[in-house]
């Protein structure tokens, strides 16, 4: 349970910034304070082609950043959801990281600009998470995707949202989605788990006061969070979907209603690849371009994403 050398030099690294709690801030400042810190990340490597557009979603247009890596035939598609709580991020938040999965696992990577909590309460971001999926299939060819291979994928917040839409696409029965990426997933309204009393107080990069702060501006009320579409691990049924690839961090909060959810979707006959990294935090994989096993466990995705892709086609 001790935090990985890298990690608590990158930790205190920021406490050197002296940056404002969380908890005390309004979420434009928040935004504004996220923002900051992501700017003194590294520069991202080259992808063939990255295209800004938006999409029509059911109340407006949506945003998204498409990232194509060369290719001459259609390639699958992730559908990609950026983390923040739901109230944080944007599509620059999530640009490492699609860039890295559209260059290694060679595919289509699509990241969405979904609604921002509190302005829009659940389930705004939902919707739009599944409108941008539900536009992928049936757009594919307008973006050199296969229509027949589309997944969902996100991280943190973004996890909840790719595993939302997973159980939305079984339950209205569209689109078809292939495959789900989840990256330490945030899947119950909860708080009270061996990892968050663990990791829930002191430096570890999310504290409970932070995921409580976060569940607020998201939901407008607790029975909100009984909602399967916010509260993945609380759905009656797991059945029927597409197979998993969950990434958890060992110091992390959220890492056991991660691990849960890939039990219960085992338990319900669906295939999944649960990974945890020791000593890492949340957010490590978004932070690839300063930490090494970020580096590594992006390699890793990529590397089960692609032998899924040729399992699929092949």
């Amino acid at each position: 349970m001790s935090l990985d050398p890298q990690v608590q030099k990158f930790l205190q690294q920021l406490d050197r910034l002296e940056l404002p709690a969380l908890t005390t801030l309004e979420p434009a400042q928040a935004r504004e304070l996220a923002a900051k810190v992501r700017g003194k990340a590294l520069k991202p490597p080259a992808v063939f082609h990255i295209e800004n557009r938006t999409i029509p979603g059911g109340d407006g247009n949506i945003p998204v950043r498409i990232y194509s890596p060369e290719s001459s035939t259609p390639l699958p598609v992730l559908v990609y959801f950026h983390g923040g709580g739901w109230v944080l991020g944007d599509l620059d938040a999530a640009d490492n990281i699609c860039r890295l999965l559209a260059k290694d696992a060679k595919c289509v990577v699509v990241s969405v600009d979904y609604r921002l909590a509190p302005e829009h309460k659940f389930p705004a971001a939902v919707e739009d998470a599944f409108a941008a999926t539900a536009w992928c299939a049936a757009n594919a060819a307008v973006i050199n995707g296969e229509p027949t291979c589309i997944a969902v994928g996100g991280d943190s917040a973004g996890g909840n949202l790719a595993a939302a839409v997973a159980l939305m696409a079984r339950d209205r029965g569209y689109p078809a989605i292939v495959h789900q990426l989840l990256i330490y997933p945030v899947t119950c309204y909860g708080f009270d788990t061996e990892s968050y009393r663990l990791y829930g107080q002191g430096n570890y990069g999310l504290s409970h006061d932070e995921m409580v702060w976060f569940w607020h501006h998201y939901l407008s009320s607790g029975e909100d969070g009984e909602n399967s579409y916010a509260s993945p691990l609380l759905a009656d049924s797991l059945s029927n979907l597409p197979p998993a690839l969950i990434i958890t961090a060992e110091c992390d909060v959220v890492r056991d209603e991660a691990q849960a959810y890939g039990v219960r979707l085992q338990e319900a006959g669906v295939p999944v690849s649960l990974k945890q990294y020791a000593g890492m935090i949340h957010s490590f994989v978004g932070w690839a371009s300063v930490l090494d096993t970020g580096k590594q466990a992006i390699a890793d995705i990529a590397t089960q994403l692609h032998a899924f892709w040729h399992k699929e086609s092949g």
